[in-house]
């Protein structure tokens, strides 16, 4: 079956997905939800390696690799090699993320690809850069949220360092990939020329910490855990009602004072412990513990809805069933179905973007490896027998 696009937004454009696990997909999922014909090149089945995110069938697979193409070629033969230029000289983007010398020793680098087609957007996405001291060191999430400081700063004071629950790490190099590769798609339409961009885990890491780099750069802070409470607007967190917790964000002086009235502590606006930001961040445990005994009168639901009503930020802390439960997320109508040939309807996360024009959807289910092989060998003008021919001789 021919490219189905997801949107009509991106779909003149062609990216051939060389990438495998997760950043590099994640990026090409970007791309093919806003409509990109990507075509998905992987090992074939006898030759793969651990690459799969949980097995094909998997959730995780199905939900990263949808609206794409799967086409395998062994790219350890002449052909294999041969075949993937072919089809890249039809593409507007590629995106790879092995290790930095893999590309070259293929052939397959940038400028030796470059030489023939001048307009090819090509995207490398690493551990920690192409270049530098560390970058044929593999590359892994939860390394790079140690390295890049995220660890440092989550989790509870004294319990030592913490994770992110998510693959932050990877989801966000994929993200700015994508991103990248727009701007060099955009740029492209003035100057005619394409060109190399490259991103890491790394340094993906350290731009997510956002104010807290700001706060070293500028003013020498080096940030420490704050657990589940805002490091520098207090009170900010996690807060306990009668049922159970929820967060509550007061950012500002005129939020603080409508905080104090809504909780029945009005006179906490003049208390010389309270009344300004410095004063609350040196008084914060005291705060925080009469904050949660005034909580403790009423369940979740009674507060989430005082504060909203008030103008004071505040909501439920909620599991994966409460998420999607939440009628304001099913009016967003961010959980798109799909069938999938192989497994039946599926449920998935669209876009968190609304186009009005041009919307994004998912048009196809993740396709199994190599479906689309022959489809593709074809729309290359190659013959029926000579697939045949390389069908045989295990270059796909």
């Amino acid at each position: 079956m021919p490219h189905m696009p997801a949107s009509a937004a991106l779909s003149r454009f062609r990216v051939i997905d060389l990438s495998q696990v997760r950043a590099g997909p994640t990026a090409c999922r970007q791309l093919a939800d806003w409509g990109a014909d990507v075509v998905q090149v992987q090992m074939p089945e006898h030759m793969r390696g651990d690459d799969t995110l949980g097995g094909q069938d998997g959730s995780d697979y199905q939900y990263t690799h949808r609206n794409k193409r799967s086409i395998t070629l062994n790219l350890k033969e002449e052909e294999g090699i041969a075949t993937l230029k072919r089809l890249i000289a039809t593409a507007d983007v590629v995106v790879e993320n092995f290790r930095p010398d893999v590309k070259y020793r293929l052939g397959i680098d940038y400028d030796s690809l470059a030489k023939d087609h001048p307009g090819l957007v090509y995207a490398s996405i690493s551990g920690f850069g192409q270049t530098g001291p560390l970058a044929q060191r593999p590359g892994f999430d939860q390394i790079a949220q140690g390295m890049g400081g995220l660890m440092s700063v989550t989790g509870l004071p004294g319990d030592g360092p913490a994770r992110v629950g998510i693959p932050i790490a990877d989801l966000c190099a994929g993200i700015f990939a994508a991103q990248g590769i727009l701007i060099a798609l955009l740029e492209r339409e003035q100057s005619g020329k394409g060109q190399w961009l490259h991103t890491s885990l790394l340094e993906s890491m350290v731009y997510m910490l956002d104010f807290q780099t700001a706060r070293f750069l500028t003013d020498g802070e080096v940030a420490t855990q704050a657990g589940n409470f805002h490091p520098t607007s207090i009170p900010t967190g996690v807060y306990q009602a009668r049922d159970g917790y929820m967060n509550i964000a007061v950012f500002g002086s005129k939020i603080w004072e409508r905080f104090c009235h809504i909780l029945g502590a009005p006179q906490w606006i003049a208390d010389a412990r309270y009344h300004d930001k410095a004063s609350r961040s040196v008084h914060r445990d005291t705060l925080n513990a009469e904050i949660n005994q005034r909580l403790a009168a009423e369940d979740r639901a009674y507060w989430v809805e005082k504060f909203n009503a008030g103008g004071v930020a505040c909501g439920l802390i909620s599991d994966m069933r409460e998420v999607f439960a939440e009628p304001q997320l099913q009016h967003l109508g961010m959980v798109k179905e799909v069938v999938s040939e192989r497994l039946g309807p599926q449920r998935l996360v669209g876009q968190p973007v609304q186009l009005e024009r041009t919307p994004s959807t998912i048009a196809r289910a993740a396709p199994r490896r190599g479906q689309h092989t022959e489809e593709i060998l074809q729309e290359l003008g190659i013959s029926a027998e000579h697939i045949v021919e390389m069908k045989e001789q295990g270059v796909f």
